[in-house]
């Protein structure tokens, strides 16, 4: 469909919101000079565009009943295989619904993309299918994975299967409840401010946040280019290791990916941890949210480590509690530029576009607006504020200081191969009643994150593994490393989880 050539009123209306104010003689100038850029544009629809074509025939699969889905985990069931063999070979896992199926509906637990069915794979699908493994759904996640709780995906709650009045955490919150439901043995996450962790800590399964620019994002929905992350949930360490072998390096397309130092995350399951050093953040402990249960919980599986023969003492990061406000600064313009002004995946990023994932969503903003949860709310009206009033002054200003957080890491990460502390300070909260005040809905979706947001800030990989339970609810010990070191980490969950079963702790 050609570009129309603006009218002279369109002209004139677009200056005007910019203040500009033309003749009527400049306005004809404007439209005339207008036809030659416009004439790239015609050109542009006559060019072929690459497409990431699915490696495997399949059909759309179907969207479960509520007897089939107990925890509303599943957004969409699926049964997609090749005839390869690999490392996932016999491994069922879940996508995350912000990551493309070809032929699977893709709701991003959003209103806004209801109908929409991708006609591509995401690049970490294709690997997953080349390496043996099968997809078996779409994981629900939170609208447009704006909650680290589980109570607005546009599909239902997501509760948590320890107790199915609290919550499973989010935004990944279907991919968590559904290994630890054990429907599958692995599932994908994304992670932007703890979304990976948050529900894997609640839900009490082993999930990865990896290294900025370990894992392409292509073919995924995003919230912010400089935060975006992919990264594997599973129902052990192995099945961790295994998922994040077969995603991790560059693809072609993912420039963040370009640097990528992919290791030898299998190799490291079975290498010692005997003789590495932890640096227990003390800032990691002790927020005023902080239930003193989770803390001792997880100080005493460190000290089942020092027997173990790992050194471990306290070490300070001041800037740790900096973190969340950096994050803010961040995430709040960077979403609403990004993903909501910029149907869902913005403009200047070298890589792979969706054209139809963004007419999509374009139609969604159009049309559905109203429909998006609280929390979608917040942050395009706050963002949007932000960005009016004070003309991208404190996303720079958050920008700017996020090297002095990852010095301060990198700082304490030269005497210690991780930092560890709770994942989240407290066990999974109720999920409120549908009725709840907005405030109440506001805040439990966003209390949870002053342990995990920092790291997606700084890029640097970080693990959470169950390590006990507090109220029959679990509770994750975080272990943070070097960038682009995941190895290190998996060698230290590996003597956790050897450590014993963490349900009976």
């Amino acid at each position: 469909m050609p570009v129309r050539t603006p009218t002279l009123e369109q002209i004139k209306s677009i200056g005007s919101d910019f203040g500009l104010v033309f003749t009527d003689d400049e306005t004809s100038a404007f439209q005339t000079a207008f036809k030659g850029s416009l004439a790239s544009y015609a050109r542009l629809e006559e060019l072929v565009e690459p497409v990431l074509a699915p490696i495997s025939p399949r059909s759309p699969g179907y969207r479960p009943s509520a007897g089939e889905n107990p925890f509303g985990g599943w957004y969409w069931k699926t049964d997609i295989h090749t005839e390869a063999t690999g490392l996932l070979s016999g491994k069922k896992v879940a996508i995350k619904d912000n990551i493309a199926v070809a032929g699977v509906p893709m709701m991003n637990g959003s209103a806004l993309l209801e109908g929409y069915i991708p006609e591509f794979d995401a690049s970490v699908v294709t690997r997953i299918l080349a390496a043996g493994g099968t997809i078996a759904g779409k994981a629900a996640c939170e609208d447009l994975c704006f909650c680290g709780a589980s109570h607005t995906c546009a599909g239902g709650t997501i509760r948590n299967p320890h107790n199915p009045a609290h919550s499973a955490g989010g935004s990944s919150g279907g991919s968590a409840a559904l290994i630890a439901a054990g429907e599958v043995p692995m599932a994908l996450g994304g992670d932007q401010g703890g979304s990976i962790r948050t529900p894997s800590s609640w839900c009490g399964v082993y999930g990865l946040k990896p290294t900025w620019g370990l894992v392409p994002t292509t073919g995924s929905m995003p919230i912010s280019y400089s935060i975006d992350h992919c990264g594997p949930m599973g129902a052990s360490v192995d099945d961790v290791a295994r998922l994040l072998t077969v995603i991790a390096g560059h693809d072609g397309w993912d420039t963040r990916t370009i640097s990528a130092r992919t290791g030898d995350y299998m190799g490291a399951l079975s290498t010692p941890a005997k003789g590495l050093r932890i640096g227990i953040l003390r800032e990691g402990f002790g927020h005023p949210e902080s239930d003193p249960q989770v803390d001792a919980k997880v100080r005493a599986a460190i000290e089942s480590l020092v027997k173990a023969g790992i050194e471990a003492e306290e070490v300070s990061v001041p800037w740790h509690l900096d973190g969340p406000h950096v994050w803010t600064g961040i995430i709040l313009e960077g979403a609403t530029e990004m993903m909501l002004k910029g149907y869902g995946f913005g403009n200047n990023v070298q890589g792979y576009y969706p054209v139809s994932m963004q007419e999509a969503f374009a139609r969604g903003m159009g049309t559905r607006i109203n429909d998006v949860s609280p929390t979608v709310k917040m942050v395009l009206m706050l963002g949007e504020y932000m960005h009016r009033h004070y003309h991208g002054r404190y996303h720079s200003k958050a920008q700017n200081p996020r090297v002095f957080l990852r010095q301060a890491y990198d700082a304490a990460l030269e005497k210690y191969d991780a930092l560890a502390m709770p994942t989240i300070p407290f066990t999974a909260t109720p999920i409120p009643p549908a009725d709840a005040p907005l405030e109440t809905l506001l805040v439990l979706a966003l209390n949870m994150q002053a342990n995990t947001c920092p790291f997606d800030v700084s890029g640097h990989p970080a693990f959470t593994i169950p390590c006990g339970r507090v109220n029959d609810l679990p509770v994750g010990l975080m272990f943070v490393g070097r960038h682009f070191e995941e190895t290190t980490l998996i060698q230290l969950a590996s003597a956790v989880e050897a450590g014993g079963d963490w349900k009976t702790n």
